[in-house]
C-alpha cells in the first residue's frame, strides 16, 4: 500500500493504445505575427512535432482555435461536451486537451466537476508559442500524453500537466504570467512529476465526487455568477450592479484569508436572505480563505452574513463550482448548503 508522500511509479498500458487530443487553440497552437500572437497550427501539425511512442498514438480532435481568453461557459461545455463523447469508447485510456493558459484553470475545474470516469483527462498548454526558438509545447503534450496513459494517473479526476509538474484540477492556479512553470496549487505542492521517462506520483488517489452537470447544460449557460474584487475604500456599486445585472451567485475577491471594506457586511447579509449565494474567495495567490477576523468587514462576519468561504479554491475556480451548483440546485439554501459541503471536500 502506497503511504503519503511515498511516490508512485509510473506504469504504461500493457499494450498498444491511442489516445484522443482535444485542441482548443491557445499559446501552445500559435505563431507570432504583426498583429501578435494567434493560433494557427491544426491539432495534426501540433501533433507532428511527437516522436512516436512505444506505447501511444494519437486521434486529433480539432474542437476550438482561440485564445482561451475569448472562452464563455458555452465554449467550456463544447470542451466537456467532446471529452464526455470520447470516453464512450471503452478503449481509450484517457483523453489530452490542449488549451490556452490564461482559463486553463476554470475549464479543467469545469471537467473535473462532471468527470466521474477513472480515466484521467489531461489539460496542457504552453507558455511560449509554436514558432518560438525553444517552445514548451511539445514537450508539455508528450508529458501529458505520458500521464494520459499512466494507470497511477487512474482515478484522479482531472489533471494539469505543465512544466514538468501535475496537479489536481482543484486549486490549481496560473501563478505565472510568462515562466514555464506558470501552473501552481493554492493549497499543496505538485501531486506529481513528469519527464521523459515518465510520471511519478506521490500519494494515493484521493476520494471524489463529480456533479450531474451532464444532465443540466442549458441550466449553466443560463446561470449568472460574477466575481467583485474588494479593494481599500471599495463600497457596494459592483456588488448591487451584478444583482441588478441578473447575479444569482457572487464570488466576493477578498483581502488577505477573507475579509472585506466594513460596508460589504450589511450588503451580504441582506442579498443573501433575497436568495443571492454569495461565496468568499480571496486575492492572495496561496494558503485557505479562513473567517478569522470579526467586526465589520472580517471574514468571520462576512460568513456570519451567509458568505460561504471557499477554501483553496480561487475567485475564478469558486465561480465556476457556484456555477455549477446554481445549475444542480435551483433553490439558493440548497445551493448553498452544496456549496460548503464540496468547499469541505477539498
Amino acid at each position: 500500500m502506497t503511504q503519503p508522500g511515498e511516490a508512485v511509479p509510473g506504469r504504461r498500458p500493457a499494450r498498444d493504445v491511442q489516445v484522443p487530443v482535444l485542441t482548443t487553440g491557445g499559446t501552445i497552437s500559435s505563431r507570432t505575427g504583426e498583429a501578435g500572437r494567434r493560433p494557427a497550427l491544426s491539432g495534426s501539425e501540433l501533433t507532428a512535432t511527437l516522436l512516436p511512442g512505444e506505447h501511444v498514438s494519437t486521434r486529433v480532435v480539432d474542437v476550438l482555435s482561440a485564445g482561451s481568453y475569448t472562452l464563455g461557459i458555452q465554449d467550456m461545455q463544447t470542451v466537456l461536451a467532446a471529452v464526455t463523447r470520447e470516453l464512450a469508447d471503452p478503449d481509450v485510456p484517457g483523453v489530452v486537451v490542449t488549451h490556452g493558459t490564461d482559463t486553463l484553470e476554470e475549464t479543467a475545474y469545469l471537467v473535473d466537476l462532471s468527470h466521474d470516469d477513472e480515466r484521467p483527462v489531461v489539460l496542457t498548454g504552453a507558455i511560449r508559442p509554436a514558432d518560438h526558438d525553444d517552445p514548451d509545447g511539445p514537450r508539455n503534450l508528450a508529458h501529458a500524453l505520458a500521464v494520459a496513459v499512466d494507470v497511477g494517473a487512474r482515478g484522479r479526476g482531472v489533471l494539469v500537466v505543465f512544466g514538468g509538474r501535475i496537479f489536481p484540477a482543484a486549486a490549481v492556479q496560473k501563478i505565472h504570467t510568462s515562466a514555464r512553470e506558470a501552473f501552481g496549487s493554492t493549497s499543496q505542492a505538485a501531486i506529481g512529476l513528469v519527464d521523459d521517462a515518465g510520471p511519478r506520483f506521490h500519494a494515493a488517489p484521493h476520494p471524489r465526487s463529480a456533479l450531474a452537470l451532464r444532465l443540466h447544460g442549458r441550466a449553466l449557460a443560463a446561470t449568472r455568477v460574477d466575481i467583485v474584487a474588494l479593494y481599500p475604500g471599495a463600497d457596494e456599486a459592483a456588488l448591487e450592479a451584478a444583482v441588478r445585472a441578473g447575479a444569482r451567485g457572487v464570488v466576493l475577491q477578498g483581502t488577505g484569508s477573507g475579509n472585506s471594506p466594513a460596508a460589504f457586511t450589511a450588503a451580504v447579509a441582506r442579498l443573501c436572505a433575497e436568495g443571492v449565494v454569495v461565496a468568499l474567495s480571496t486575492r492572495v495567490p496561496f494558503g485557505p480563505v479562513e473567517p478569522l477576523y470579526g467586526g465589520p468587514g472580517g471574514g468571520h462576519e462576512l460568513a456570519a452574513a451567509g458568505a460561504v468561504p471557499t477554501g483553496a479554491l480561487r475567485p475564478g475556480q469558486a465561480r465556476i463550482l457556484l456555477l455549477a451548483l446554481l445549475s444542480v440546485h435551483p433553490d439558493p439554501d440548497d445551493a448553498r448548503a452544496a456549496l460548503t459541503e464540496r468547499v469541505a471536500a477539498l
